[in-house]
């Protein structure tokens, strides 16, 4: 008897994350910006799925941080004040340092090669201008480097927060100093993961995620530390 409701169980929770995933690049790429109305009728025919597991995602989006849900509104994309966002960037400083010592320890040969290999694909999206790509391939070396660590709490806790700031970490490598600034500091996180010298790396990362943040204030906030608009941001 329960073999028939069995697919269900899978199913439906798989939809609501699937549609999760796709308003989170929505989100990130700027597609839907800082503070404007999700449409919900309108992602429901995009996606094709029914209201339910669009607004499961959209409560998941929210326990994350991404969207705002309000009775009388509907749901809207979060923003991020000043404070914020420094605070996150710091916690994900120590969590990806943290990462980077625990993974040249327990890194192996093939996930070693893997980011060897994204990291000369990021470099190649890079010389050809590709920001899109050149971000995508980013993300998934920061997550091979966090996922190498083998602690599913630090990886809990990292996806918690990533999603919070994808959108401020694209904005900021539009500025073509830090791009490049960015892609020589990758260069020797890759050195100091493939040394296994946990303590460079740790020391890396943390500054590569001062930076970025650096790169963020600049991009989205005045001098007197009030938000620039959207279109400021690029």
């Amino acid at each position: 008897m329960a073999e028939p409701g069995a697919p269900m169980r899978i199913v439906k929770p798989s939809l609501h994350a699937a549609c999760a995933d796709r308003i989170r690049e929505k989100i990130s790429s700027g597609a839907l910006a800082p503070g404007e109305r999700i449409p919900e009728r309108e992602l429901c025919e995009q996606f094709g799925v029914s209201r339910t597991p669009l607004r499961e995602a959209l409560k998941a989006l929210a326990a994350e941080g991404l969207v705002e849900l309000s009775p009388n509104r509907g749901a809207h994309v979060a923003r991020l004040d000043r404070q914020d966002i420094e605070e996150v960037f710091e916690v994900m400083a120590s969590l990806e340092a943290l990462a980077g010592e625990l993974a040249c320890q327990r890194i192996s040969e093939a996930e070693l090669a893997d980011v060897r290999a994204l990291h000369y694909e990021m470099r190649a999206h890079y010389e050809r201008g590709n920001l899109p790509e050149y971000f995508r391939c980013n993300q998934r070396i920061h997550q091979a480097i966090i996922a190498a660590a083998r602690n599913a709490t630090l990886q809990r806790v990292h996806e918690g927060l990533a999603g919070r700031l994808q959108r401020a970490r694209y904005v900021a490598n539009l500025s073509g100093q830090r791009w490049a600034g960015a892609v020589a500091e990758h260069e020797r996180i890759l050195d100091a993961l493939v040394a296994r010298d946990g303590e460079r790396l740790a020391e890396l990362l943390r500054g590569h995620l001062r930076h970025k943040l650096d790169a963020v204030i600049e991009a989205r906030f005045t001098t007197n530390g009030e938000a620039k608009t959207e279109a400021g941001d690029g």
